[in-house]
């Protein structure tokens, strides 16, 4: 065999070799491509979680859903399960598309300052179980402000003398603890009564016309939140009175 000839042989069987180690490459590639498209399950915010909102209170409110991500996006410490996280709060805005991870969720006081709204101020009212719309305001909630103002009649006693929508709409953007309060009402004979109703702090973003209007309105009578959706319709008019109540 003449050395041409081995030169020959020697150049194929590299050739083969380069050959086959480019299809091994390729193949491993693939597989590897495909591990990292495969997809798997995270929870994801579909609407904004405000910063000392609970994990359960965005649960309850539909603002975390469980999906899928290709498995090279998922980020690290994401979860697929709320478990051991239900009472801890977000300790930063949370936007819509983000994959939930442990590490943005703390203990309550852990979190960021209010995220308010340019322009505006935060001021926090007191408000009973059903001015609270029973619970189902949670931040980043829209809300009507209602008024229902006080009046003293005779002997003491205190009536509510009207009802009237304050403000068409504003942001809740953060909500505290609920605590128990006393409460003492006498009526016309002279009689008085303690009751111990739950109170719930909520914190709003509001201009100061509307801070002012606001806190005036909780120190002289009672407030009441309707809860907002996109369909909701309010309007100024006259309220409601004892005067036109049937009307």
């Amino acid at each position: 065999m003449g050395r041409r000839t081995i030169l020959l042989v020697v150049a194929a069987l590299i050739a083969a070799l380069g050959t086959g180690m480019v299809i091994l490459y390729v193949r491993g590639a693939d597989s590897r491509a495909e591990a990292g498209q495969a997809p798997v399950q995270v929870l994801k915010a579909v609407a904004a979680i405000q910063p000392g909102e609970t994990m359960a209170a965005a649960q309850a409110a539909g603002k975390i859903q469980l999906g899928t991500v290709p498995q090279k996006e998922l980020l690290s410490g994401a979860v697929n399960s709320a478990t051991g996280l239900q009472d801890e709060v977000a300790l930063s805005t949370i936007y819509p598309n983000e994959q939930i991870i442990s590490a943005r969720f703390g203990s309550p006081g852990d979190q960021e300052t209010l995220n308010i709204p340019k322009g505006n101020i935060a001021i926090s009212v007191n408000l009973s179980d059903t001015g609270r719309v029973a619970g189902f305001v949670s931040p980043g909630a829209n809300v009507a402000i209602f008024a229902s103002s006080t009046a003293q009649s005779g002997a003491g006693g205190v009536s509510v003398d009207s009802t009237r929508l304050l403000l068409p709409k504003v942001q809740v953007i953060a909500v505290g603890a609920t605590t128990t309060v006393s409460q003492t009402t006498t009526d016309a004979a002279g009689a008085q009564t303690t009751e111990q109703l739950p109170k719930t702090l909520f914190t709003l973003s509001v201009n100061q016309r509307q801070a002012e209007r606001v806190l005036y309105a909780s120190t002289h009578g009672e407030l009441s939140f309707g809860l907002l959706n996109d369909t909701s319709r309010v309007a100024p008019d006259l309220g409601v009175s004892a005067k036109n109540l049937f009307k």
